[in-house]
């Protein structure tokens, strides 16, 4: 074999190799994430589920694409449910800026149904549709610097309650057509996710109780960003603890960020201690 052939055999296995590494890589991190999904439903006895939400790279140009709670969601976390025993655990890790409120409620009403304890682990943030989420289990274990946020519906780009704040400060000969019917769906859909959030909050709380904290999280008492922390979250009455297992951190560690940005966060990946690392 001459030098030339030499050289063009080299260059399309590098082809090869380039185009199968990606899928391999996937692969291997598929396989890593079930052990630890495995791992954790033989410590605790129960069904884990994932819903995490990533900016991941897809195909092979890396396009990051910004992931939400959207029917597909709900669709897999539903059958995942129904392939449980009703008597068996369900642990949820949740990590979500929120999406669909049609598919937000879907997974919270089966988890509700669910006659076994449903416990939602929140190890970063669970936002909007993934507060909703939340409110459905017995026990909400979140890291102590983890936050939950309003459930207020938002209309478009609006939120509901802004909209509702305009047409009762102005004359409505003042107001467009489409803000008066923007401001009717606000409305509604406020009252919609306040119920259901009543609804879902009766499971552990009074009913008096329930309604106070379903209106001060669904009615634009904040901002729809606003982090309502551990602290926060245990006044409103829900069921918070931060007892996390350490094998919830070793999964999220599984879903990295996508690699298209130089990072900006950077740091020795091992426990630290006053004597020194582990």
């Amino acid at each position: 074999m001459d030098f030339g052939s030499l050289i063009n055999n080299l260059f399309w296995l590098f082809l090869v190799f380039a185009f199968l590494s990606p899928y391999f890589q996937r692969q291997a991190l598929e396989a890593a994430r079930t052990r630890q999904i495995l791992s954790l439903e033989r410590k605790r006895g129960s069904r884990v589920i994932t819903l995490i939400h990533r900016q991941e790279a897809i195909n092979l140009l890396g396009i990051p694409v910004a992931r939400y709670i959207d029917v597909d969601d709900s669709e897999e976390v539903l059958r995942a449910i129904r392939l449980t025993d009703p008597g068996m655990p369900i642990d949820l890790v949740l990590h979500t800026p929120g999406g669909l409120v049609l598919a937000a409620e879907q997974i919270a009403l089966a988890l509700l149904k669910h006659p076994a304890k449903v416990t939602v682990f929140v190890p970063h943030y669970a936002m909007s549709g993934g507060t909703l989420i939340a409110l459905a289990a017995d026990e909400i274990i979140m890291d102590e610097n983890a936050v939950l946020g309003p459930v207020d519906p938002q209309i478009g780009e609006y939120p509901a309650a802004s909209l509702l704040a305009l047409v009762q400060s102005k004359p409505l000969d003042k107001i467009e057509d489409a803000t008066l019917i923007r401001a009717d769906m606000a409305a509604k859909a406020i009252k919609q996710v306040a119920e259901l959030a009543e609804k879902l909050l009766a499971k552990h709380m009074d009913p008096e109780r329930a309604a106070t904290t379903a209106r001060l999280l669904s009615q634009g008492t904040w901002t729809h960003d606003y982090p309502i922390t551990v602290e926060e979250a245990r006044g409103l009455g829900l069921p918070v603890s931060t007892s996390m297992p350490r094998e919830v951190y070793a999964l999220m560690s599984l879903y990295p960020q996508t690699q298209i940005r130089r990072p900006s966060v950077q740091y020795i990946p091992l426990p630290y201690t006053k004597g020194g690392q582990e």
